[in-house]
């Protein structure tokens, strides 16, 4: 990427003035953008940035000024949120991916928490324009917050980390990415989402008051902010993070990421070691970081996202193509070696070991119809479990046995069902049509029961999609979201839970620029 030149330094004047006495709420923010309008094409650049203005309705006029080694900035308006923003805003010109990392400290004291300086890249001047931001309030919470269409409502997505903490947005493509730094040094990240801003869009810093009748100043520091447009003949590649998220809190890490595409982590029961698929094979990375490494599977060496380890710790379940039926289920040691076939018949892909380890859960494609499964790991006729029309799929047993959890679309919407081990009293677990559930995982301890969801309206599983894993009770209760990413296909298709209970491991995806 290259560092954006830094233009001549000037400053723009502050001070209060009235807010004009509009007839009408729409005179009023016509009359207000093209005010600031004309203030951005009368206005000379200010440290990295072209031009300040202040968007939407606000009572009193903002200022920005850069001091030569951070920028003042002060800021009025009701709040960035809902569906119009009011406040000062800092900006330049941009198109492409971008990285635009930086520290915020507030001056004085003030009694609006919700006080607001965010790294922001918006789609125009307009109050209710979209956009996407980190935005750092006055008590010190940190949000990634964005608006998908003109007009529609904001959406937020928070990190327990506190600041002071430097701050970095991320654009590639249209999927934007918010980290946080403690140390400065390493992120780890507030969530991700995609959303179309066609180019050129607008980056900056932006400084809200939270109160319509006051002004709020921010300093801002330690900028670096870079940009890159792709060649005509360059494609994307994909980028994996294998991360961790802890359930009390939702504080991410990031354990892996490599430019290629690996999915759907077990961990191990001994807490030491992640068992992922990638490119046909099965790899192993240290839950402390490293290198992947490939495990011996033998003559299994087109395997698919869906393995898992017994409860023991002693044997590997995983799903590989054998033509010309599609997957089929193998059985093999734990450290690797010759794998022993288990499901004669294909397709079928493994989900589930029942605790004793003598029966494996599966979805499998008979008749035409995607049903649960059940056979004994050591070899049998197989039992048919569910019957419902269309999709079952994502089969879970419970750490005591006495429940299996799975996915089905047979409400017309896919949602998280449970049922008896033999199959009989299956009941409905989620209900909330908006969302798509998927995958559902028992914890260890019993306690909860983690999922992905998508957007009720996308059909399947697909990868490249807005997602979120959600968290409830085991016993019932509301989901709550735990991760925002963009992810889908591979991000948690198998039992992903630590060990203790306490983290959940997954992947997520960006498209980058070679």
């Amino acid at each position: 990427m290259n560092r954006i030149a830094t233009p001549t330094m000037r400053r723009i004047p502050g001070g209060s003035r009235p807010k004009p006495p509009f007839r009408s709420r729409w005179r009023g923010r016509l009359i207000s953008l093209l005010l600031a309008s004309t203030a951005m094409a009368d206005a000379a650049p200010i440290g990295e940035f072209e031009q300040a203005a202040d968007i939407g309705r606000t009572a009193r006029a903002g200022s920005s000024e850069f001091r030569g080694d951070h920028y003042r900035i002060t800021g009025g308006g009701a709040n960035i949120w809902g569906r119009e923003d009011a406040f000062h805003f800092l900006s330049r010109q941009l198109s492409g991916d971008l990285a635009f990392t930086l520290d915020v400290d507030w001056v004085g004291t003030s009694e609006e928490p919700h006080r607001k300086a965010c790294a922001m890249v918006r789609q125009g001047l307009e109050p209710d324009a979209p956009y996407v931001d980190i935005a750092v309030h006055g008590d010190g919470l940190i949000e990634l917050q964005f608006r998908a269409t003109k007009g529609g409502l904001t959406q937020g997505v928070r990190t327990p980390i506190k600041a002071p903490a430097r701050i970095r947005l991320e654009r590639d493509g249209d999927v934007f990415t918010g980290s946080v730094s403690k140390d400065g040094n390493s992120f780890q990240p507030i969530g991700a989402v995609s959303l179309a801003l066609p180019d050129p869009v607008r980056v900056g810093v932006a400084v809200s008051a939270h109160n319509a009748a006051n002004l709020e100043t921010a300093l801002i520091s330690n900028v670096q902010l870079t940009q890159r447009a792709a060649r005509p003949d360059e494609k994307r590649v994909r980028e994996t993070s294998l991360e961790v998220v802890a359930i009390e809190t939702g504080e991410r890490r990031v354990i892996h990421r490599e430019r290629s595409t690996f999915e759907a982590p077990n961990w191990s029961p001994d807490g030491r070691l992640f068992y992922i698929n990638k490119h046909g094979r099965i790899y192993t990375i240290p839950t402390s970081g490293g290198e992947p490494r490939q495990l011996n599977t033998g003559a299994a060496d087109k395997c698919n996202n869906d393995h898992g380890i017994s409860f023991d710790g002693r044997w590997l379940a995983i799903s590989s193509n054998v033509a010309p039926d599609g997957s089929k289920i193998f059985v093999l040691p734990i450290t690797g070696g010759e794998p022993r076939l288990v499901t004669p018949l294909g397709p079928s892909y493994w989900h589930g070991w029942s605790p004793d380890g003598r029966t494996l859960i599966y979805c499998a494609r008979r008749q035409g119809n995607f049903d649960v499964y059940a056979i004994p790991t050591a070899g049998g006729d197989e039992i048919r479990l569910t019957t419902a029309e269309g999709l079952d799929d994502g089969c879970e047993f419970t750490a005591d046995g006495t429940k299996i959890y799975f996915n089905s679309e047979r409400s017309g919407v896919m949602q998280i069902w449970r049922m008896n081990p033999d199959g009989t009293q299956q009941e409905r677990v989620t209900t909330d049509e908006n969302f798509g559930d998927w995958f559902p995982h028992p914890s260890p301890d019993g306690k909860w029961l983690v999922f992905l969801s998508y957007e009720g309206s996308v059909k399947g599983h697909p990868s490249d999609k807005n997602v979120t894993l959600r968290l409830m009770p085991l016993a019932g209760g509301v989901p709550k979201t735990i991760a925002t990413l963009f992810g889908g296909q591979g991000t948690i298709n198998v039992p992903s839970w630590s060990p203790d209970s306490r983290e959940v491991a997954f992947v997520s995806y960006r498209n980058v620029l070679p």
